[in-house]
């Protein structure tokens, strides 16, 4: 990534985080674009997602498999303050440097993951809930690159669908 992913999860997170804060309960039900996601299960997903990547960025290993349920009291606040913390852990530089013991990808592109989940599902959970979302347009040039890459091995293991135009 040319920018530094601090800087474009700094830029990206607060739009996620305005969605996040307008979903109202009565919406936790509602499907998404992801198809095999509700809006509490999207939103879990992201929640751990968030809190993953922060273990990440310090190159720990994580747990993918378990999938707590992150919606108790005040959700919302704590996702403000989970996402605070990610792009806090994204902010040295020396995240960057190296391959993640625990994906076996360069740490740049995990950073760029942690990027791609906070804007894709920003923007799926707007969908859902009928809300207005606008990524960060500098994070969207650096997404394209990265989903480029990605791409092809992400469309045969089931993570991406079929590109659209």
């Amino acid at each position: 990534m040319s920018t530094q992913t601090s800087e474009l999860l700094a830029a990206a997170a607060p739009r996620t985080v305005d969605v996040v804060r307008g979903i109202s309960d009565d919406q936790l039900d509602l499907p998404t674009p992801c198809q095999d996601y509700l809006v509490r299960d999207l939103l879990n997903h992201l929640f751990q997602v968030v809190v993953n990547f922060q273990d990440l960025a310090e190159k720990r290993q994580v747990e993918w498999a378990e999938k707590p349920d992150h919606l108790g009291d005040c959700w919302r606040d704590r996702f403000e303050a989970e996402t605070g913390r990610l792009v806090a852990a994204w902010s040295n530089p020396s995240t960057l440097e190296g391959v993640s013991p625990g994906m076996g990808m360069p740490q740049s592109v995990i950073g760029g993951m942690a990027l791609l989940d906070l804007t894709v599902h920003g923007w799926d959970l707007a969908v859902a809930t009928g809300q207005p979302y606008h990524p960060a347009p500098e994070a969207v040039a650096e997404l394209h690159a990265l989903v480029e890459q990605l791409g092809p091995t992400a469309r045969k293991m089931g993570v991406f669908a079929d590109p659209l135009p």
